[in-house]
């Protein structure tokens, strides 16, 4: 009987502080759970949906009209998907995007910084508030921005992306150190 494909984290915990004194960190997340759910359902609902399936630490970050992707750090149980599409269902769809989709944390001063260097989005508090997201390009690269506090954001991208994403990464924060004199 032939092997069976195992799953390999794609960037297996890739890390990058910058250099000495450096104000800038790249981290690869955990491959926990990301769904993409679609349809007619308010946030404030489907948190309490999330809730109810056992995924109440989840995240629900807007990736269109009427769309949203749910992210945890925590494999999915199929149990838990299962509950979550019946209590969804005649509202919203959900797809389990897991495995296709890879996160990747940006934290640190200079990460608006560069993030600036690659995407026309405009990353300032007063308007890009904690918890907002885009669907955005870096490069050539699609990508969803979430920030999750005040120095930092989360880049969600295809998982077949995520190497080219994290190399342009490093080399931007690279360029972004320099220009903060860091």
């Amino acid at each position: 009987m032939p092997d069976l494909p195992q799953h390999r984290p794609v960037l297996a915990g890739a890390r990058h502080n910058g250099a000495a004194g450096s104000a800038l960190r790249l981290e690869a997340l955990p491959e926990g759970h990301l769904l993409h759910v679609l349809g007619a359902i308010e946030p404030a609902a489907l948190a309490t949906e999330l809730a109810k399936a056992g995924l109440a630490n989840s995240s629900i970050r807007k990736a269109g009209f009427r769309q949203w992707f749910i992210a945890g750090d925590e494999p999915l149980a199929p149990a838990k998907l299962d509950t979550l599409t019946a209590a969804l269902a005649g509202k919203a769809y959900v797809m389990d995007q897991s495995h296709g989709r890879v996160r990747i944390g940006i934290s640190g001063r200079s990460s608006r910084l560069l993030l600036s260097k690659g995407t026309a989005v405009d990353l300032d508090p007063a308007v890009f508030a904690e918890d907002d997201s885009a669907m955005t390009m870096i490069g050539h690269i699609s990508v969803q921005i979430v920030r999750t506090g005040d120095d930092s954001f989360e880049l969600t991208v295809l998982r077949s992306f995520a190497e080219s994403l994290w190399d342009e990464l490093r080399h931007m924060a690279t360029s972004a150190e320099k220009d903060s004199g860091a």
